[in-house]
């Protein structure tokens, strides 16, 4: 008995001829084959639709002049040697590799060979990654061109307007480890290591090595030794910024240092320095720099605004990190209108207070300058005479010494650990930094002032979170710059694809 009869009681369940018939038959399907190659035509052309951004990447590429690329060719018409990549597709290859997030060149030649974005690209021709490195990492002059040009279109289209400019840094990690740092005694063993081991090759018998294997393992010893020299000259530039004995440097890239972090902690890192146009977001200007403050960097990023664009924007608007009295006047001397919160020396000074032993009655704001007599006045009624001045770019910062804090009663807490009595500096700040601390005060000022962080750090943010770029994969200043020009030639074509190219091509214009 079926079992379905005892629990439907009464109802015919058996099946009818056609229904068996059906179950005996086996269907016959067609079976997918993925191990087997198979030859057929392929129109390149309709590998990507009209939309797609490869294409918007070509053409922005053909109407750039890259005749500084094309300089550096070197196969011939009529000469030997096989033909050259085309400089175009190098750089539309690796500007769309940077927009979807690879930035390895090995990564490049394997998707040439089967990512239909690839394919469109080179033509269905794979390109090998020695080709793809060589021309990232070479051609220092002819990427910077190639940023100004790509910038001249942006500028152009109504991209660039500069008249507000943002300026802001962010720190890249280097690619370095924070365990290859080496103090000096280390270097120089590294060094006599290499050279005892040149040395042995050189007198080796040429039998007991090929000499294919030998010229490789030379010249692998002699770039050691090459990059542990440059070590040890980087040292000695640590030790005359830091004068301090115990001073480190990385033997994997020797020009980086280590800098904080965003998520509080340290890294051997560069800082990157970028300026933006505040109409469309625009970068207009990269640098980068070994130096972990910004507060030293504005004016050299003012003259790369200037070399980029071939003038100065006429608002400059920087955090507090950058706005130093030299800034404030090296934006004066440009015809800049810099906009910038003036850093609050109060919190530095309250600390440096307290580790000197002062208590609160005997800070500095509870003293009386009398600018008649050119005297301060101390709670306890004692005077503290003119001492001299010391003159910087930006201020002047006057002096004045107690004379008779000896025999006072309060002494161990006005001055307790200063031998010669209490001593008190004013600061007289250049007609200019006076101005600009006057204009920062204002309403309007702090309105262009609210803007900047909405444009400064968009870029920075862009860059690490949609190319995946939190660490370089070159080493040295030299090469990281190329690579945050990559990045940043990168985000101004995505920014032309979505305002520019996109819009005409839905338009048909």
């Amino acid at each position: 008995m079926n079992n379905l009869e005892g629990l439907f009681p009464g109802c015919d369940l058996s099946f009818s001829p056609r229904e068996q018939q059906r179950e005996e038959k086996k269907p016959r399907l067609r079976p997918i084959q993925r191990n087997q190659m198979i030859l057929h035509p392929i129109e390149v052309e309709r590998l990507i639709p009209e939309d797609h951004e490869a294409r918007a990447i070509w053409e922005i590429t053909g109407s750039l002049d890259l005749s500084c690329y094309y300089d550096n060719v070197d196969s011939i018409e009529g000469g030997a040697g096989a033909p050259a990549f085309d400089p175009r597709l190098l750089v539309s290859l690796w500007i769309y590799s940077y927009s979807k997030g690879i930035n390895s060149s090995h990564e490049i030649a394997r998707l040439s060979e089967y990512d239909p974005a690839y394919q469109w690209l080179t033509g269905m021709h794979p390109i090998n990654y020695h080709t793809l490195a060589d021309f990232r990492s070479t051609h220092n002059d002819s990427l910077h061109k190639l940023f100004v040009e790509i910038l001249a279109v942006l500028t152009s289209e109504g991209l660039v307007a500069m008249e507000r400019v943002m300026h802001d840094g962010t720190r890249i990690k280097a690619s370095a480890g924070r365990d290859t740092f080496r103090g000096e005694k280390r270097l120089h063993y590294y060094i006599a290591q290499a050279e005892a081991q040149i040395k042995a090759m050189e007198e080796a018998c040429e039998e007991e090595t090929a000499p294919r294997i030998k010229k490789a393992h030379e010249r692998a010893v002699r770039e050691r030794k090459e990059r542990l020299s440059h070590a040890l000259s980087e040292l000695e530039k640590i030790k005359s910024q830091k004068r301090s004995s115990q001073a480190r440097v990385s033997i994997t890239d020797p020009e980086c240092r280590i800098m904080g972090q965003s998520d509080g902690g340290y890294a051997p890192s560069y800082n990157v320095q970028i300026s933006t146009d505040a109409h469309e977001k625009a970068i207009i200007a990269v640098s980068i720099s070994q130096s972990p403050a910004d507060q030293t960097l504005l004016e050299s990023a003012i003259d790369e605004i200037g070399k980029t664009t071939k003038r100065f924007p006429e608002k400059l608007i920087v955090d507090a990190g950058f706005t130093t009295r030299d800034a404030i006047l090296a934006a004066e001397e440009k015809h800049i209108d810099l906009v910038g919160s003036f850093p609050d020396a109060t919190a530095g000074r309250i600390t440096l207070l307290k580790k000197h032993g002062i208590a609160k009655p005997f800070y500095p704001e509870h003293f009386l300058f009398d600018p008649e007599r050119n005297i301060f006045i101390c709670p306890e009624g004692k005077v503290l005479v003119y001492n001299g001045k010391s003159i910087q770019r930006g201020k002047t910062t006057y002096h004045y010494r107690g004379k008779e804090c000896k025999g006072c009663l309060s002494k161990t807490s006005c001055c307790p650990h200063a031998a010669k009595g209490r001593s008190m500096s004013r600061i007289e700040n250049d007609p200019v930094v006076s101005a600009f601390i006057a204009k920062m005060e204002t309403d309007e000022a702090k309105a262009v002032y609210r803007q900047r962080a909405e444009v400064a750090e968009f870029p920075n943010a862009w860059i690490k979170a949609k190319f995946g770029l939190r660490q370089f994969c070159l080493r040295g200043l030299l090469k990281a710059e190329m690579e945050a020009l990559w990045a940043s030639i990168t985000y101004n074509i995505k920014l032309w694809i979505r305002l520019c190219w996109r819009p005409r091509l839905q338009t048909g214009v």
